[in-house]
């Protein structure tokens, strides 16, 4: 049997290296048209940001030693320009002599991966301006970051790379600034998230520039000047392009296989494409959400490395492993912050119409009398019968442990009594007896079980004038910061002035995070009030969320004056 894989990053090199374990006979070849396999895509912003000090920690493995191990034929600076599937050949280049020839094949894998978007916008092939997608591109940011050091760098884009760019072109010296055409960073998560990580990157000095769109950029003796929409231009010594990828399907579409909806190249359970002899894997694939049952793409590292093991056992041992999707498990570290989501946030179930709830809770990182205790925050949204559909964790130490408890439960269809169920390994340094994801899960049950009510940060149109407002937390946190039209009742007063509160009327209570809202609501409803909501996620949510709009608005504002 003769393999051949198209592409060498991830997806490519998994199915290759997995190809051999299974096949120690066979001919494998791969062709990889830039200069270096099974490079750690992931890492090159650290690289860049001289967090990863070594160039070589970035390569897995090189051409010769993958060669060496596996003996496989890997072909790097060589381009497969064509596929005939009747013939069930390829066309490739080699790029440094120019010579071009066929290759036969018996199986045949697509990884050709995803490149990034370049608008068409006017001064974008000027010097200084940057995507990062492989190698290559790494060597000519860091070579032109060195000579600019103290300068200033624009990051279109507020993406997962997007942040990491700025926090590393920070980390060296630069003056950051983030363009984001949206309302919001990190698109996959729902604002109450989002809002707290602005928070953390304007409290580190990078300008974030929101509902922002680039229209161009000029080259002058002196640097870039960023062209705005309805703003001041932003002068700029480097500019990083993240706006986004597009999966490469040129190949396969020029070879006649199927695209899906989503313009990715349509692969069955099976990770087999319209022609039963041609596989393909990585971020170029389409395949079914587990969650919306919509076709979607996925550009992670994960499921590629995944896909390319099942793809090697089905083709070696003729289709026996399904690919059951990705759900869409990512992290980033943004400064000192880690962020992450799995699942499908609540805007795109919206979107999607699948009924939901949302609820989000705050919880410490350890037990709170052992030092070093921090907190952090967790939104997930889930069925009406509970099924966890969604989940977004924002803190720092502990945030990545809970996030792959989360998904793991997402992943096989769990509820959120398997949060409230959820046994961890507990001690002092890190945990509490009651997990986060365990508070998480008690909270979720509560409100489906009609034991708590709640409204959200951007429901206070809702509150009546003749309605109550009452902040339960204590005096010294009121006259601290409160949410306006609000009374002060502490929670631990709450019983002795009940008759404050008049049972005809609507109460909405808040406290900092929500847990004494709750304790606040039990009591009132045990004493005959009917109507009582919490503000789910507390005060600490509400605030994150107005500051940014409001900050959002002035900046509309200040556009619309120009």
């Amino acid at each position: 049997m003769k393999y051949i894989i198209v592409g060498a990053v991830a997806g490519g090199a998994s199915t290759a290296a997995r190809l051999r374990r299974m096949d120690e006979h066979a001919e494998i070849v791969i062709f990889e048209k830039g200069d270096y396999i099974s490079y750690a895509n992931c890492g090159l912003p650290y690289y860049i940001g001289e967090v990863i000090k070594e160039r070589d920690k970035l390569f897995v493995q090189t051409a010769a030693s993958f060669n060496e191990r596996f003996n496989i034929d890997v072909r790097i600076k060589t381009e497969v320009t064509a596929i005939d599937p009747a013939r069930k050949t390829i066309s490739a280049k080699n790029q440094i002599t120019g010579e071009v020839y066929e290759e036969r094949y018996d199986k045949l894998v697509l990884s050709p991966g995803a490149e990034p978007l370049r608008p068409p916008l006017p001064g974008i092939a000027s010097e200084g301006i940057f995507t990062l997608r492989n190698v290559a591109d790494t060597d000519y940011i860091k070579a032109y970051v060195e000579k600019n050091k103290s300068g200033k760098a624009v990051v279109i884009g507020g993406g997962f790379i997007g942040l990491e760019m700025a926090e590393n072109l920070k980390h060296v010296g630069m003056d950051v600034t983030i363009i984001e055409m949206g309302t919001q960073v990190m698109a996959p998560v729902d604002f109450p998230v989002a809002a707290m990580v602005q928070q953390h990157i304007r409290s580190k000095g990078v300008k974030l520039l929101l509902n922002t769109a680039v229209t161009g950029f000029d080259r002058t003796d002196t640097g870039i000047k960023v062209l705005l929409k309805g703003e001041e231009e932003i002068d700029a010594d480097v500019v990083i392009l993240s706006i986004g990828v597009r999966p490469d399907t040129r190949l396969a579409a020029t070879a006649g296989l199927k695209l899906g909806d989503a313009k990715g190249i349509y692969v069955n359970e099976y990770l087999q494409t319209s022609d039963p002899d041609i596989y393909a894997v990585g971020d170029a694939i389409e395949f079914n959400n587990p969650i919306t049952g919509r076709s979607m793409i996925t550009y992670l590292a994960g499921p590629a490395n995944k896909q390319g093991r099942i793809c090697a056992n089905n083709i070696v041992m003729g289709n026996v492993q399904k690919y059951n999707g990705s759900i869409n498990t990512a992290i980033v570290k943004v400064f000192d912050m880690t962020v992450g989501t799995a699942g499908v946030a609540s805007k795109h179930l919206l979107a999607a119409g699948i009924e939901h709830v949302v609820s989000t809770t705050h919880g410490g990182s350890h037990a709170g009398y052992y030092p070093g205790s921090q907190q952090m925050r967790i939104q997930i949204a889930f069925s009406p019968e509970g099924i966890l559909l969604g989940a977004q964790v924002a803190g720092y130490d502990g945030a990545d442990k809970r996030l792959d408890i989360l998904s793991s439960i997402i992943k096989r269809g769990g509820s959120i009594y398997d949060l409230a169920e959820f046994e961890h390994a507990y001690a002092p340094p890190y945990s509490s007896a009651k997990d986060p994801v365990n508070m998480a899960g008690f909270v979720a049950e509560n409100i489906l079980q009609k034991r708590l009510n709640v409204f959200y940060w951007n429901e206070f149109d809702k509150i009546k004038d003749d309605d109550l407002l009452i902040d339960v937390r204590t005096e010294k946190e009121f006259n601290d910061g409160n949410i306006s039209n609000a009374i002060n009742i502490p929670v631990d007063e709450l019983r002795d002035r009940l008759g404050e509160i008049a049972q005809d009327k609507n109460i909405y209570i808040y406290c900092e995070a929500g847990l004494r809202g709750y304790l606040a609501q039990r009591t009132l409803a045990q004493n005959g009030y009917r109507n009582v909501l919490n503000l789910s996620g507390g005060y600490r949510l509400w605030n994150d969320c107005v500051i940014e709009t409001q900050l959002i608005s002035t900046q509309n504002l200040q556009t619309a004056a120009l």
